[in-house]
């Protein structure tokens, strides 16, 4: 169950007061408005949506997903958009981030299409006031929009994947036994904790207080990652195994990652910072071309698993890549 160190932190605002947006933790010009969903069995349930308003108003907006384990405070990312003139709504899925409550099990659901409820709350507050609407998601957030999206048939003018979680990883045990039965068990079984080893090489990679520049709250994104659960594998499996068989995402769509996976076993490794150490970067390239029938792969040397976080300079060429997609296909 959810521990007790997973309260917010000081000051962190609900939006309840107004229903509209207030002050965000991470400070102006940031603002976040709570999104109150239906309780499941765990109680009362919320999502939250971040906004950074661009310069000037543009009728364009983009919405983006974290991913898991995760929730958003990368700032490099909204910067970006804004300032190419696109309003930034980031949206923490329930028990994630600012949307996780003391009561809950942190980042679990049973089912992907859990998440609709707020992303069609997000969407709609969105769309409402912009015509031009592109979709952004991170590793398990990038599998989890495009199913949306697709089941949705939301419109929108393009969708930009971060390292999407489209396929599982590992060994040729782990994908052809030990995830199958998984599945099997997750229905029946769903909190049962599965065992695995994180070493928490990633998370000390970002970390400003360890060996990275980033600043984040470790009570939502822990350097040792959350338990996973068997009804969450079996969530997530079914997932991939739906983009297996062909989404139709119904517009243009680039997809991010490293030119490179490895399993670094040492913190001093160069490779901790200048590839994927989190997901298979070639099962990614395999799959994407499934996700719809207009999909742009891009992999950048040098980059992490969250492309965004990488060193400046290889920031510099994912952002680049992003111009051309979006110069081509999105804002034209």
């Amino acid at each position: 169950m959810a521990p007790t160190s997973t309260e917010p932190p000081s000051g962190t605002p609900s939006g309840e007061a107004s229903g509209g947006f207030e002050p965000d933790l991470l400070g102006a010009p940031y603002t976040a408005r709570t999104l109150h969903l239906r309780p499941d069995a765990e109680g009362a349930v919320v999502a939250t949506l971040v906004r950074r308003p661009a310069e000037a108003p543009t009728g364009k907006a983009v919405l983006h997903v974290h991913g898991f384990c995760d929730y958003f405070f990368q700032r490099p990312l909204a910067d970006y958009w804004c300032a190419r003139g696109y309003d930034f709504y980031a949206l923490d899925l329930r028990k994630y981030g600012r949307s996780l409550l003391p009561h809950q099990t942190p980042n679990y659901v049973d089912d992907l299409a859990a998440y609709h409820e707020e992303l069609d709350q997000a969407y709609d507050a969105v769309a409402a006031n912009y015509d031009h609407v592109v979709l952004s998601g991170h590793s398990t957030g990038g599998l989890i929009v495009p199913l949306w999206a697709t089941e949705r048939r939301i419109e929108h003018a393009g969708m930009v994947l971060n390292a999407p979680w489209l396929d599982f990883q590992g060994d040729l045990l782990t994908r052809r036994v030990a995830v199958p039965v998984v599945r099997r068990i997750g229905p029946r079984r769903p909190m049962l904790e599965i065992p695995r080893t994180v070493d928490g090489i990633y998370g000390r990679s970002l970390h400003r207080d360890h060996h990275g520049e980033w600043d984040f709250e470790l009570a939502w994104k822990p350097l040792d990652s959350w338990p996973i659960y068997a009804g969450w594998i079996a969530a997530v499996r079914s997932g991939q195994l739906r983009v297996a068989r062909g989404l139709d995402v119904r517009a243009p769509v680039l997809v991010l990652s490293s030119a490179r996976s490895t399993k670094p076993k040492v913190q001093s490794d160069p490779a901790v910072t200048t590839t994927d150490i989190v997901l298979d970067v070639e099962q990614i390239r395999r799959r994407a071309p499934l996700l719809g029938r207009h999909v742009t792969v891009a992999q950048v040397e040098g980059a992490m698993h969250d492309v965004f976080l990488s060193a400046k300079p290889v920031r510099d060429t994912v952002l680049g890549e992003i111009d051309r997609f979006l110069a081509a296909y999105v804002d034209r």
